[in-house]
C-alpha cells in the first residue's frame, strides 16, 4: 500500500506496511495474539463477520483502508463498486462501516478510483484524531478514585485510536487519577472478559472482572460511580445502540443514580435515523449462546437443539442516558434536544 500519509501505521488491533493490511484476530485473544493478512475484500468481509475485527470505528477504517489497496492494485470500477456494496452490508448495525464505504463512494465519483487510497489513509487517521478527542473529553468526567463500569470492548481493539469509553478510561489512568474498572464479561462472546481485561493489562489498569448479572449488586452496594459504555450507532434523538446488555445497565444506572455516559466519535451518529427503533439490530448464530469457542478449542454446554434468541445489540433510550461524550464535545439531553449531535456528524 502506498505510504505516503500513513508511513508504517501500527495500531492496537490494526496495521499497514508494504506488504498489506494486517488484522488482529480478536477471537483469539487473549490467549493468543495472531495478525491475519487481508488481501482482498472477500477476506475482509469474512474477518468482519467472524468478528477478528469488531468495534465500530475500527470496522469502518478497515473496510476504508481494503478498498484504497483494491484501488491501487488496479481494480476497476466495477470492482470497486461491487466491493463497496458488499462491504458495506458485511454488519448491518455499525453506521461508521455504512459512514466510510459511502465517502470511499463518493470520491470514486468525484475524483475517481487514484484518490481511494489517500481517502482511506484520510478516514484512518481521522479516527486517531477522533479518538483522543472523545478521551479528552471523557476524561474530565472521570473524577479521582472513580470506580467506573464498562461493557464489551471499547479501547484500542475498536479503533485505530485509544479507544472510546476505555478510551476514557485509559486516559484518566495516564493523569493519575487512580481509577478502577469493573469489567461486565459481556455475554454471549466474552469481549469484556477476554478483550478488555487484554487492554487493561496493557495498560497495567486495575480492575474486577464480573459475570453481567452481578452489575446490579455491585450497584446496590454503591461501588460503581461511573458508567461508560460505547455505541455502534446513535440516532439523532440520542438513542443509540450497543453491544446487548448495555440497555440493562442504563436501567440499572437509572434506578441507583449512577451517571450513564455514552461514548462515541462523530461517525457513529446517523442523522438521518431519527430515533432507536429504526436502527437495525443484527441478529447472530445460535450456537454463540449455546456454548463458547475461543482459542483452545469449543465447548457446548445447551441442548444442540435449544431454541436462542441471539441479538448482537439492544437500543438504549435518550432518557435514560446522562451525556453524550463526542469527540467535539460533551452534550446532555437539553444540547440533544436542540440537535447537537447531528450538527457534529
Amino acid at each position: 500500500m502506498n505510504l505516503d500519509y500513513m508511513k508504517e501505521f501500527v495500531s492496537t488491533g490494526l496495521k499497514v506496511d508494504s506488504r498489506g493490511i494486517w488484522i488482529l484476530d480478536q477471537t483469539q485473544l487473549p490467549q493468543r495474539e495472531t495478525w491475519l493478512p487481508s488481501p482482498h475484500p472477500e477476506a475482509m468481509i469474512q474477518i468482519i463477520r467472524e468478528l477478528k475485527v469488531r468495534g465500530a470505528p475500527l470496522i469502518g477504517v478497515a473496510a476504508a483502508l481494503q478498498i484504497g489497496l483494491l484501488a491501487e492494485h488496479g481494480a476497476d470500477r466495477v470492482q470497486i463498486e461491487k466491493a463497496l456494496i458488499d462491504l458495506r452490508e458485511a454488519r448491518p448495525t455499525a453506521v461508521n462501516l455504512m459512514n466510510a464505504m459511502d465517502r470511499m463512494s463518493d470520491v470514486l465519483q468525484s475524483s475517481g478510483a487514484a484518490e481511494l487510497p489517500a481517502e482511506a489513509e484520510r478516514i484512518c487517521l481521522e479516527d486517531v484524531r477522533l479518538s483522543d478527542g472523545m478521551a479528552e473529553n471523557g476524561a474530565r468526567l472521570i473524577g479521582a478514585g472513580d470506580f467506573v463500569l464498562t461493557h464489551c470492548n471499547t479501547g484500542g481493539l475498536a479503533t485505530v485510536g485509544i479507544g472510546t469509553a476505555l478510551g476514557c478510561v485509559i486516559r484518566a489512568a495516564r493523569q493519575g487519577k487512580g481509577v478502577h474498572v469493573f469489567v461486565d464479561e459481556t455475554r454471549p462472546l466474552l469481549q469484556g472478559g477476554r478483550l478488555t481485561t487484554w487492554e487493561l493489562e496493557q495498560n497495567k489498569i486495575p480492575y474486577t472482572l464480573i459475570c453481567d448479572n452481578m452489575a446490579a449488586a455491585l450497584m446496590q452496594k454503591g461501588r460503581v460511580t461511573r458508567v461508560l459504555v460505547g455505541a455502534d450507532r446513535i440516532a439523532a434523538n440520542g438513542d443509540f445502540a450497543n453491544k446487548v446488555g448495555t440497555y440493562g445497565l442504563a436501567v440499572l444506572s437509572k434506578f441507583h443514580g449512577v451517571p450513564f455516559y455514552v461514548v462515541a466519535p462523530q461517525t457513529s451518529v446517523d442523522r438521518d435515523c431519527p430515533h432507536g427503533a429504526e436502527i437495525p439490530v443484527e441478529e447472530r448464530h445460535p450456537f454463540e449462546v449455546r456454548g463458547a469457542r475461543g482459542a483452545f478449542g469449543n465447548v457446548e454446554w445447551a441442548h444442540p437443539e435449544a431454541k436462542v434468541w441471539n441479538p448482537a445489540f439492544d437500543v438504549t433510550p435518550e432518557s435514560l442516558v446522562t451525556a453524550w461524550v463526542l469527540d467535539h464535545g460533551v452534550f446532555d439531553r437539553n444540547d440533544v434536544k436542540l440537535g447537537a449531535l447531528t450538527k457534529g456528524a
